[in-house]
């Protein structure tokens, strides 16, 4: 097809035929040649042949940006500053509360027209606004190890996805998030990562290797910082949580302990969604194996990671899915922190309330920011200094197993000749 210039440059050619021809047939069959060559109406040609249609030249002036360039660049801090989440969880950050509360502690520098306009943008427009800068930030991901079975598994109720209840507060689900680099071999960090599964509140915990002894201590640990009491703990089929420490450890707590079917882990899906995005994203694939790695990382989970997620960090939570052929529609509860969630629910003392809303309102999400950035390169400076490397540390490189066949070509070029 033409393009209108072309368009435009052929109707000029035709127009002067056109206007001198008496015949009104021979007129029709110009105006065929025309409408047959560049598909436009032909009622609209005829006004254009007798100038009652002025023909345009250059492009169509484009209408004036809404959402410029300031509320952009006011966008992007905002969503540097709440670790880059989606339009949909992002929008429901964006009130004037926490536009102005910004503004007022000097994280975000932007005109009362602009702060207006961060208020009043969807969710869909947040999400074209700042593509560019997702395909810039955008990040590989991993799929979790397999995992082991254990003799214990038949002492411990199977829960499947859906039987789990996740309107209850204190129903938590546990796993491991390896540290171990390209290798699983000696003894390495694992975090143990704790989800409610009703309000989103995370806690974490890191431990020398997946011991029970570790594992049970870690998850101790875990329970004291929660602000509600635990009332279950459901894991997959790890050898470190499905053992005779763990359920000893329940059955004197008075929790409940059920497990995942083995090879199923969306019967664990609550944990195994946060893994990516609360701990690879921020710690990659690098591998951690000596206890000032270890005590790095739970400086980290025990002060300000803990507040900047779970106070700041809105989470999606699914109300129901609609299946319409053969696609599945899934509707949404909007976007809320685990802070709010705990707020608005009425299984919480309001003494407890007033404690975390008093911790809330002490906080910057800003400065936690800068904080756990500068502990990352701390530990990334520890990693170097272990490694002995100059160069930078890449932690969200996929690391490739060595091979064993490797080893053996090492062992044949070193070994000593007979």
């Amino acid at each position: 097809m033409m393009d209108m210039h072309s368009r435009n440059q052929y109707l000029k050619t035709l127009r002067e035929r056109y206007l001198k021809t008496r015949s009104k047939k021979d007129k029709g069959k110009i105006l065929d040649e025309y409408c047959q060559n560049t598909g436009q109406d032909r009622k609209y040609v005829i006004k254009k042949m007798r100038f009652k249609v002025k023909l345009r030249e250059g492009q169509r002036k484009k209408r004036k940006e809404y959402y410029d360039g300031y509320v952009k660049a006011a966008l992007a801090r905002v969503w540097e500053i709440f670790d880059f989440a989606c339009g949909q969880r992002l929008k429901s950050i964006l009130t004037e509360e926490m536009i102005e509360r910004l503004r007022k502690l000097g994280e975000l520098n932007c005109s009362d027209q602009v702060a207006q306009k961060l208020t009043e943008i969807s969710a869909r427009t947040i999400d074209e606004k700042l593509r560019h800068q997702k395909e810039v930030l955008r990040q590989l991901q991993r799929k979790g190890q397999s995992k082991q079975k254990s003799l214990l598994l038949k002492k411990i109720p199977i829960k499947i996805h859906g039987e789990l209840d996740n309107q209850q507060i204190g129903n938590i689900q546990i796993d491991y998030v390896e540290h171990c680099g390209s290798s699983a071999a000696g003894e390495f960090v694992c975090t143990i990562d704790s989800t409610c599964i009703a309000s989103g509140w995370e806690e974490w915990e890191a431990v020398m290797g997946r011991g029970q002894f570790p594992t049970k201590e870690g998850l101790d640990r875990a329970r004291f910082r929660s602000p509600f009491p635990w009332l279950e703990i459901h894991s997959d089929t790890d050898k470190g949580f499905v053992n005779a420490h763990l359920i000893k450890y329940s059955e004197q707590t008075n929790l409940r302990f059920s497990r995942s079917r083995p090879y199923k882990k969306n019967d664990n899906c609550y944990v195994e969604q946060k893994n990516w995005f609360s701990v690879r994203k921020r710690f990659g694939y690098l591998r951690f194996d000596t206890p000032k790695e270890r005590d790095l990382l739970n400086d980290l989970y025990r002060n300000e990671l803990r507040l900047y997620k779970n106070f700041f960090l809105p989470r999606m939570k699914l109300k129901e899915k609609v299946r319409v052929g053969s696609k599945v529609h899934r509707k949404y509860y909007p976007a809320k922190t685990p802070y709010q969630y705990l707020m608005e629910s009425d299984q919480i003392p309001e003494t407890r309330k007033k404690e975390l809303e008093k911790i809330y309102r002490s906080l910057n999400p800003a400065q936690l920011k800068r904080t756990i950035e500068a502990k990352l390169d701390n530990l990334y400076g520890v990693y170097q200094q272990k490694h002995q490397r100059s160069a930078e540390v890449i932690p969200f490189k996929r690391l490739t197993p060595r091979l064993v066949s490797k080893y053996i070509a090492e062992q044949d070029l070193f070994r000593c000749p007979s």
